[in-house]
């Protein structure tokens, strides 16, 4: 039989590396896993009475683009944290961002553009399923290094024309996963501009965007339709991070009237509904914010925690938002295998989330650690890692 070829060049999962990595490490004492970005948080108060009241649901059809109510609660929270007024037929819910940021690509990124195979701009280190989005529809996919001499932020302006005028979406994650770099209004409006001088979509993954330390990130969304440019940009967010409601699998998309018409005809023919218990859940979740100040408190929290364990580590950047630390080692793999061996703290080599280019791997020299877990734990965890890496502060 013969296969595709498609997907023939995606490496292993980072999940599954991660486990060969380890593979006949013994843990060192009391062992904690912050690999995976799973909130561990509490779930909202109004989850279960609101599953309770929608459970004979169950036994409907939901509807593909989300009831009339949920879509109304979404439009009401860009208002209320955005400012802007983006109308129920702009917006479809998803099956968690990671379905609508492949899907999108599948509807919206054309077989040529000028006449030449179209590229798609990916950040790296990056969201593992921009780039198989891009094997999917048959783009080149090109990386572009993000690191802490461009602040953590890839400068997408720095290619060449060529490569610009042939792209069709770029996908950007404010803040940045893993590294918790936020894209500020002047960095959203440099990348606007230049998507519109350059004719593509930008693709902004703002799934960490409630999660912050000293002010909430800018949407690029809100910063295109203040350009003029609401066509340029189609934002992706989703309650996982902002509700700690991972497996409610509930997010949107948002973007101009005929980028969403297109996305909703690939969705009714290959979407997965969203149950309509979890539609009401989420109906409730997008109209209320106390709930998500909490969250941010215990991140804030935690935040604090980290700047005092490594804030004497060189390199060491304190996250402006999301919850993960991008902490400097010489070698990812081999600083995940000895923290794991004597700390018996798991992590996440930072080479596991990029990719190799001409100008190295922008994720070799780092680990990715999740700040999920209570603070009690964090604070063990953390300072474990500090003393077996960098030495007792």
């Amino acid at each position: 039989m013969v296969s595709p070829e498609r997907f023939s060049n995606l490496p292993d999962y980072a999940f599954p590396r991660l486990r060969k990595l380890l593979a006949g490490v013994t843990p060192g004492p009391d062992p904690v896993v912050m690999t995976i970005g799973e909130p561990r948080h509490g779930i909202p108060d109004f989850v279960a009475p609101t599953l309770e009241r929608s459970v004979a649901e169950l036994g409907k059809y939901p509807p593909n683009d989300g009831t009339p109510e949920l879509l109304a609660a979404i439009s009401g929270w860009l208002g209320t944290r955005h400012g802007i007024r983006v109308g129920t037929d702009r917006i479809t819910i998803l099956n968690g961002t990671r379905e609508g940021l492949f899907n999108a690509a599948l509807a919206l990124c054309p077989e040529r553009k000028g006449g030449r195979q179209p590229v798609i701009l990916i950040p790296n280190p990056f969201y593992q399923v921009y780039a198989v989005a891009a094997a999917a529809v048959g783009a080149q996919a090109v990386f572009v290094n993000a690191t802490p001499e461009n602040g953590h932020l890839p400068d997408f302006a720095a290619l060449d024309p060529e490569t610009l005028d042939a792209t069709a979406i770029c996908y950007l994650c404010s803040p940045a996963n893993p590294q918790g770099s936020v894209a500020g209004r002047d960095y959203l409006e440099r990348l606007i501009e230049l998507a519109e001088h350059h004719d593509f979509l930008v693709f902004a993954d703002e799934c960490y965007s409630e999660i912050w330390r000293d002010a909430p990130p800018p949407g690029a969304l809100a910063v295109a339709e203040g350009m003029g440019l609401p066509d340029r940009v189609m934002m992706f967010n989703s309650l996982s991070k902002r509700s700690n409601l991972p497996g409610l699998r509930s997010g949107f998309a948002a973007g101009s009237a005929e980028a969403i018409a297109r996305f909703r005809i690939l969705r009714s023919y290959a979407g997965a509904p969203v149950p309509l218990p979890h539609q009401r859940v989420s109906e409730v979740a997008w109209a209320d914010e106390d709930h998500v100040i909490e969250n941010r408190a215990l991140y804030q929290a935690k935040y604090a925690i980290a700047d005092r364990i490594f804030g004497n580590v060189p390199g060491y950047l304190p996250p402006e938002g999301g919850f993960f630390l991008w902490l400097p080692v010489g070698d990812g793999e081999a600083a995940a295998r000895q923290l794991w061996a004597e700390a018996g703290v798991q992590v996440l080599p930072g080479a596991y989330l990029s990719r190799d280019t001409a100008a190295g791997n922008p994720g070799q020299g780092f680990i990715r650690v999740a700040l999920v877990g209570p603070a009690a734990e964090t604070e063990d965890a953390l300072t474990r890692i500090r003393d077996t890496l960098y030495g007792k502060g």
